[in-house]
């Protein structure tokens, strides 16, 4: 083992467990194989985060932040979100298949459903509720939401060979309106 200082030793356990998580899930990652990838002991590992639950869920952050998007006029928000989630790195494919696939863990399919409430749902029902009532807002924040969940479903978790390989364009072409109808009535 490497002697290390405690805060070396937390972030060499923090960056094997995203790693391992993200490579192989929640159920298949134990605590020994990240102990292992940090050169740590496996008691560390409980000692630093108290759990393989609580480790995942401090380490399956989304490095997401779809405000700046949202900053266009509503007309356009749809395209610019489609856009959005068709370019974004590897590291919030990463985790958002980590989430999905551990989400038989309560505490993280409640991560997932924070992460969607709190970094898409709450931004969108803000910005639209500029331009219309709050509950109706709400609404077509939440179906926007079902809309691009159902498009990185498609493209990440069953890879659905056809969305997988179509250009960003084309994504944009048939996302873009259906995203834009579920935002702004006509």
């Amino acid at each position: 083992m490497v002697r290390r200082s405690g805060s070396e030793t937390r972030e060499a356990i923090a960056v094997a467990a995203r790693r391992l998580f993200g490579e192989h899930g929640y159920a298949a990652t134990s605590v020994r194989d990240i102990a292992a990838l940090a050169s740590a002991d496996p008691a560390l590992v409980i000692r630093h985060f108290e759990s393989k639950e609580l480790l995942f869920l401090e380490t399956m952050t989304v490095p997401l932040n779809a405000e700046p998007q949202l900053d266009v006029p509503v007309e356009r928000l749809g395209a610019t979100l489609v856009d959005y989630v068709t370019s974004t790195d590897q590291s919030v494919r990463v985790v958002y298949l980590a989430l999905v696939r551990g989400s038989s863990v309560s505490a993280i399919a409640d991560k997932l459903r924070s992460v969607h409430e709190d970094l898409f749902v709450a931004p969108v029902r803000e910005r639209l509720a500029t331009t219309m009532d709050l509950g109706v807002a709400d609404l077509r924040a939440r179906t926007a939401g079902s809309v691009l969940a159902g498009l990185l479903y498609s493209m990440w978790v069953v890879e659905d060979a056809v969305i997988r390989d179509s250009s960003p364009a084309e994504l944009h072409a048939v996302y873009g309106p259906l995203l834009q109808q579920a935002l702004t009535p006509r």
